[in-house]
């Protein structure tokens, strides 16, 4: 159904539009640059819908914890549709905001830091494979891109409380850092035990790699990686119950105290969309990405074998976004030192000890995940 639109969209507008609007040498590259926006647009339109939509389904799974009603008036053409308008409520409310700057304030980065935050999590889906063909940009070091953005995204936190002039901010900012740099250290050992286990920096091998029923994928011999990234990507995300740098009983709000109106939603949409794409490369590093869980199983893999791949990562990926709306409904903020003991004194000895297990595990060819 994706490719025949695709195909249509590409043969029916983007041609004609090349062939009027440019001369006949460079049509091919304008045909080429046009598809290429089409790509790009076809994943992050539904990215942002999804942000957006983020924040509805977190405060209706939280409410539902907490037996409560959540958002539940604002609809569309006066049906009130379960709430569903509020989303576009809030960012209609977010964009007519006075966007105040404050006094002493270093105006350029004030402004560049909620850019430098969403950026990152929006470019790092250029290399996320959907199937085994729908990816943009299929390059051999998907991996080292991945690490490498969401690894710049701290930047934009630390830049916003700096270039605030309040010490607030500053102090959520530094907060960030710390922590930053403690799971950072951890996630990196996980993606280097994914690395061993898959043998490719190639996102679409690494989930070729887990080809098989569901325990076949890496989930279970890397069990304790897993784990240690998915509860980093947590605190890299700054979300509960890994939130000092925006601890409102304790500073307020953060670093972004100071921001307000759409300035202050990017920050927010950087925190969603960060957390949508830990969601999707936990589903793809360690749950087979856009495998069936029952490929190879007799019986089963005959029934769903109508289910189209995407389908599976979607699933996949849906599981674990709904976990952080569990984590933060569920655990209390943890103090900043228990926060720092965690990251240096347990996550990274875990990491580095499972490294030498899983590369004993493929040296010696252990089945059924690394049979050479």
């Amino acid at each position: 159904m994706i490719e025949f639109l695709y195909q249509f969209i590409s043969q029916n507008v983007l041609s004609p539009v090349a062939t009027y609007l440019f001369p006949l040498q460079y049509q091919p590259q304008a045909l080429y640059v046009l598809q290429t926006i089409v790509k790009i647009l076809s994943i992050m339109v539904p990215v942002l819908l999804t942000v957006a939509y983020f924040t509805y389904a977190e405060r209706k799974v939280i409410g539902f914890i907490q037996a409560r009603i959540g958002p539940n008036r604002v609809g569309f053409f006066g049906f009130s549709l379960w709430g569903l308008g509020q989303p576009i409520a809030d960012a209609v409310k977010l964009i007519v905001k006075e966007i105040v700057i404050p006094t002493g304030s270093n105006k350029t980065l004030f402004i560049i830091a909620p850019i430098l935050s969403l950026a990152p999590s929006i470019a790092a889906w250029a290399v996320i494979p959907f199937d085994d063909t729908k990816v943009l940009a299929d390059i051999n070091a998907g991996l080292l891109y991945v690490l490498a953005l969401t690894s710049l995204a701290v930047y934009g936190v630390i830049i916003a409380g700096w270039a605030s002039n309040s010490k607030y901010a500053f102090l959520g900012a530094m907060r960030s850092a710390a922590q930053i740099v403690a799971y950072e250290i951890a996630m990196g050992f996980a993606l280097v035990g994914v690395l061993i286990a898959a043998g490719s920096l190639n996102l679409g091998e690494i989930v070729t790699a887990q080809s098989g029923s569901f325990i076949h994928w890496f989930w279970l011999p890397l069990l304790p990686l897993f784990i240690v990234y998915f509860i980093s990507g947590v605190a890299e995300t700054n979300r509960a119950p890994f939130d000092v740098a925006e601890g409102e009983s304790e500073i307020v709000a953060g670093f972004h105290v100071e921001y307000g109106g759409m300035a202050f939603s990017v920050f927010f949409m950087a925190e969603y969309a960060n957390m949508i794409l830990i969601a999707v490369l936990s589903a793809i590093m360690f749950c087979g990405g856009w495998l069936s869980p029952f490929q190879g199983i007799p019986g089963l893999e005959d029934l769903f074998s109508w289910v189209p791949p995407i389908f599976w990562l979607l699933a996949k990926t849906s599981f674990f976004m709904f976990l952080f709306l569990w984590f933060r409904a569920t655990f209390p903020r943890y103090r900043y030192d228990q926060i720092m003991r965690l990251g240096w004194k347990v996550f990274i000895p875990i990491t580095i000890v499972w490294l030498v297990v899983i590369s004993a595990l493929v040296v010696t060819n252990t089945p059924p995940w690394f049979v050479a």
